[in-house]
């Protein structure tokens, strides 16, 4: 037995530590992700050694750093869907890229790449496909962005957060993973007293929360500014994040109203204490922002942004309504409809609870060590995840 055990240390002693190449970015909807996933590797394997590549100037420069990864960034830029002067400079900097690329992957020597999304994925994928590297893609949408479409061909693995996603990939390399969400949203638990204190809400109110994103989004805050007569009511309050740009005319909106139940920010930072404290969630509807709802389990009121490339936010929010997991409103009717139908909705109790029940069941909570255990297989095929 003893030695068994000796063998076994050895083994483990003598194992490479995988080299994993993790490209793409651009938006924390690929970034994030990107980082849970590097974070789930590092725990499978914690000698893996991880390197990302992302686009100069772009979040990954600075999120992927203070998440303790090492990334080299290309000069790479998205192609302008209208003509412009940036337009003339793509090419250059796409070559260059693809230049840079060759260089990474010959210093780096990866066992698998792994590409997120985001143009700054193409040049590195494309380069390791043509050295025979074995490539991951992971696609957050419901609608396949168009990098990852150029590079499906090359993937052996396309790890989807939707299903129904064989009109945009190969079927046979399809695997329904879920996108990685934080961490902290999987055990909110029985904490909604103190998260409602941490915002200054009552308890026994019903708790309306609106996410705007980190920008803010005009549409939401104006259906706020619109209609803030209509939450006068002493059952409810309202947890409203505007976005750093819109926040003062907010705030003078909720003092010149002269309302107490409503509680403007800014941004939050903890995220899983607003989802705690909230009854009902009004929010776009990002990929991420999408996994995470479903892991909360809250009823959603979904207002999808239409400033987005293949109009994707909108096809995310159809596959949770198709589900019954979702209302959408959207964003050219929400000023005329969104608080009517929020506060319908507040006085609705059975279809808050139907809403919440089929939103729970699309969760997949362990999407990132699905992906990561993917991402091992490539290198050791006979790896058990």
């Amino acid at each position: 037995m003893k030695k068994k055990q000796e063998k076994k240390i050895q083994m483990k002693k003598n194992r490479k530590h995988h080299r994993i190449l993790i490209g793409g970015g651009g938006t924390g909807g690929h970034v994030f992700p990107a980082i849970a996933i590097a974070k789930e590797l590092s725990n499978m394997d914690p000698g893996a050694e991880i390197l990302f590549v992302g686009a100069r100037n772009r979040l990954e420069m600075e999120k992927v750093p203070e998440s303790g990864f090492r990334i080299i960034g290309l000069p790479v830029a998205g192609f302008q869907r209208q003509w412009t002067l940036k337009n003339i400079t793509f090419f250059f900097r796409l070559f260059e890229s693809m230049r840079r690329s060759g260089k990474i992957l010959k210093d780096f020597k990866p066992d698998v790449a792994v590409g997120v999304g985001g143009y700054a994925s193409g040049p590195i994928l494309r380069a390791a496909a043509r050295r025979g590297i074995p490539i991951l893609i992971q696609e957050q949408n419901s609608f396949a962005g168009l990098t990852n479409r150029l590079l499906a061909r090359h993937a052996q693995k396309i790890c989807v957060a939707y299903e129904g996603m064989e009109k945009y990939f190969p079927s046979e390399r399809i695997i329904l993973t879920g996108n990685p969400v934080r961490p902290e949203l999987k055990n909110l638990g029985d904490n909604r007293g103190k998260s409602l204190d941490s915002f200054n809400l009552k308890p026994g109110k019903k708790t309306i929360l609106l996410l705007g994103g980190s920008l803010g989004a005009h549409t939401l805050n104006q259906c706020m500014k619109d209609g803030i007569s209509r939450f006068d009511r002493e059952d409810l309050q309202l947890l409203w994040q505007t976005g750093k740009a819109y926040y003062e005319s907010a705030k003078r909106t909720v003092e010149d109203s002269g309302l107490e139940n409503i509680m403007v920010v800014p941004f939050i930072s903890e995220m899983n204490r607003a989802f705690a404290a909230a009854t009902i969630i009004i929010s776009r509807a990002g990929a991420v922002t999408l996994s995470e709802l479903c892991l909360v389990g809250k009823p959603v009121i979904l207002v999808p942004s239409p400033n987005v490339a293949g109009d994707h936010q909108t096809k995310n929010a159809e596959a949770l309504v198709s589900r019954k997991a979702a209302i959408m409103i959207p964003d050219n009717l929400a000023e005329k409809y969104l608080v009517g139908k929020l506060l319908d909705l507040l006085d609705n109790p059975e279809l808050m609870k139907e809403l919440s029940v089929n939103i729970s069941k699309l969760a997949i909570p362990d999407s990132a060590e699905r992906i990561a255990n993917e991402i091992i297989k490539l290198i050791e095929p006979n790896h058990v995840g």
